[in-house]
């Protein structure tokens, strides 16, 4: 690096695909996804909802919109993942008695029942991953603080 914090490369070498972070983030999420497609199927879940599932079981019954803050995900994106999700049996909707324009996601038995059988996928990620415990733990607080370094970034950015 020089000192104005730039990588020292010639300008042209930052234009290539084995150059871009980011790229490289989306090659392992899309390998991850594909690990997880083939674990998840015993379990009749797809990735996303599998992530729906992990914050039910964490946090129990919650709004819809807490569920999206949770996940990072719009209601136009989570409101099919809990159609399916439903129709399996696995959670209800339901308005909210308090706020009608609130809607609760609740797990159902099958779907509290679900957990007992998703405990063993997070060690069949990590075994997959080739990773120690430690060498998991750190890589996750790094991409954490580069998600808090992005998420400023775009904030600042945006900020006139």
């Amino acid at each position: 690096m020089n000192r104005t914090g730039t990588p020292d490369a010639p300008q042209e070498e930052w234009l290539r695909l084995d150059r871009q972070i980011c790229f490289s983030l989306h090659a392992a999420a899309r390998a991850f996804n594909g690990v997880y497609r083939v674990i998840l199927k015993d379990l009749g879940l797809t990735y996303p909802q599998y992530l729906v599932m992990l914050v039910l079981w964490e946090h129990g019954d919650m709004p819809v919109k807490r569920l999206g803050e949770h996940l990072r995900l719009d209601s136009g994106t989570l409101s099919p993942l809990l159609k399916r999700l439903e129709a399996a049996g696995l959670l209800r909707r339901e308005r909210s008695t308090r706020d009608e324009r609130s809607v609760e996601v609740r797990l159902t038995g099958e779907g509290s029942a679900l957990r007992e059988r998703a405990l063993e996928v997070p060690r069949r990620i990590a075994a997959a991953t080739g990773f120690d415990v430690a060498e998991i733990g750190d890589l996750r607080t790094r991409l954490d603080a580069l998600t808090t370094a992005l998420d400023a970034a775009a904030a600042s950015a945006a900020t006139p």
